[in-house]
């Protein structure tokens, strides 16, 4: 999976492209850790048009991130899911947790 950050005024957005798994749980915390401590930034966007395919603990690292957003007073969003990726979203009821756009 390829992970880019772009911060733009107060809004961050992590783009994501490909499998989004357990095996990038590093590099995913260090593109939302890096937005999170940004002072500037008060919006997070998770942009997933790109991601093929999510598993469990990618919605658990969503959660995470979810909760670390609240503690610092910052809000996130998801963009752009499609098939199986929305699919897996509408089934866990992310939608009562994100705003999705």
């Amino acid at each position: 999976m390829q992970i880019t950050l772009k911060t733009e005024r107060n809004r961050a957005t992590v783009r994501l492209v490909g499998r989004f798994e357990f095996s990038m749980h590093r590099e995913f915390r260090e593109a939302v850790d890096t937005a999170l401590q940004n002072k500037d930034v008060d919006a997070l966007v998770i942009d997933l048009a790109g991601v093929e395919y999510l598993d469990s603990s990618a919605l658990g690292m969503l959660l995470m991130l979810r909760d670390r957003a609240n503690t610092s007073k910052k809000v996130v969003s998801l963009a752009n899911p499609r098939g199986m990726v929305k699919q897996a979203l509408d089934i866990a009821k992310f939608d009562k947790l994100f705003p999705i756009v």
